[in-house]
């Protein structure tokens, strides 16, 4: 199937660098693992193979999750968001989902913020 030839994928509001950035999200936690770049053909793959790839824009190349590191990703859903310009994928995680081997990649760096309150 061609990828434009795909009405899944003809919605997404690809940028300039024709990617849009993937939220990659634990299925049945919510807990959210990490963010990733998806072209149209990253895009197709994971919505056709069950295994989430992404598009690396350092290296130039196609990477399936968990090819190399044993990591891997399986694809339980997938959302566009209202505007069409950013994705959901709900994934059941196999071991890390971070480059440096912790769970998730929102781990490490928590900016404190304050806290707002509904009135």
């Amino acid at each position: 199937m061609n990828v434009t030839s795909d009405p899944r994928i003809e919605r997404v509001a690809f940028n300039a660098d024709g990617l849009v950035p993937a939220i990659i999200q634990q299925y049945d936690t919510a807990e959210v693992l990490m963010l990733g770049w998806m072209d149209a053909e990253a895009l197709r793959r994971t919505l056709t193979e069950g295994r989430v790839t992404f598009w690396s824009r350092s290296r130039g190349e196609y990477w399936r999750k968990g090819d190399t590191s044993g990591h891997v990703q399986y694809v339980k859903g997938a959302r566009l968001d209202c505007d069409g310009d950013a994705l959901l994928i709900e994934v059941e995680q196999i071991g890390a989902a971070c480059h440096t081997g912790e769970h998730t990649c929102f781990d490490a760096d928590d900016l404190t913020p304050v806290a707002g309150e509904a009135r």
